[in-house]
């Protein structure tokens, strides 16, 4: 959980709420670039958006290494992950050799974010009561 100057209550939310990314490729190998939307979200990432944490994310691709490149005036991280796209555009037999739609794996993960910093997320976060309410 994130601990710096803004101790409340967290919230768990995609990732897409706190950020945006993009995904490139190179041969066997994805970079997945991750942009905090306001600079004060970026602490979140770089203290939950880890190695392992993306790692994880990707097992099923069984990734040989994972590496997490900081780019702190930027508020972003660029992720670049080794062996994952089935041998590279010309080799591989899946539907996205290139790895494109790789971002919006990231983009699902939960983070965890404290109260008073949702204001600054892309879209307001309704609570599961709210929710409810609305449905018909």
């Amino acid at each position: 959980m994130f601990r710096g100057a803004c101790a409340s209550t967290p919230r768990t939310v995609e990732l897409r709420l706190v950020a945006h990314g993009r995904t490139g490729d190179k041969g066997n190998r994805s970079n997945i670039s991750v942009i905090a939307w306001h600079p004060a979200l970026y602490p979140l990432l770089v203290e939950q958006l880890t190695e392992e944490a993306v790692a994880l994310r990707f097992a099923s691709r069984r990734p040989s290494r994972v590496t997490r490149y900081l780019l702190p005036h930027l508020h972003a991280m660029n992720f670049v992950l080794d062996d994952i796209l089935d041998g590279g555009v010309n080799d591989a037999l899946n539907l996205d050799s290139h790895g494109k739609a790789l971002a919006f794996v990231v983009l699902a993960m939960p983070l965890e974010v404290p109260e008073s910093l949702l204001p600054l997320l892309r879209r307001p976060v309704l609570n599961h009561n709210d929710m409810m309410e609305m449905t018909p």
